[in-house]
């Protein structure tokens, strides 16, 4: 089980994260690659919260697929293509992740691989079996 510090003597984040979170040993890892906003017939929705939901919904697949899932995630690095589109992606986050507070950084780059892509979500998960 993942241990979550949340630290009362550092500033409190606006959103539902950890400042840090403990692996336990013997734990298997999961690294992610960034998940975008493409649906499995190729198409990209033309909104942030379209494609972040989209991200999600991969993100999950392939949690399962490593017999994992939400509650196991140690950490989001999540690239934005506009700083405004930031709340759109936090109320969805945790909404999705419920009480489960995994670490983060938001990071507003340039662009992203391809133009129409506003979003690309990594994750770092971790279960003990």
């Amino acid at each position: 089980m993942l241990k979550l510090h949340v630290l009362d003597q550092l500033y409190r984040h606006s959103s539902n994260v950890a400042h840090g979170v403990e692996v336990p040993a013997g734990a298997r890892l999961l690294f992610t690659n960034g998940q975008v906003g493409t649906r499995p017939d190729g198409v990209t929705p033309g909104t942030t919260a379209e494609q972040t939901e989209v991200a999600f919904e991969r993100l999950r697949a392939v949690l399962r697929a490593a017999g994992m899932g939400f509650a196991d995630v140690v950490r989001f690095d999540v690239y934005f293509t506009d700083r405004a589109d930031v709340p759109t992606f936090v109320a969805i986050r945790d909404r999705v992740m419920g009480g489960h507070k995994p670490g983060a950084t938001l990071i507003v780059v340039q662009g992203l691989a391809r133009p129409e892509l506003k979003i690309e979500i990594e994750a770092v998960a971790a279960k003990v079996d």
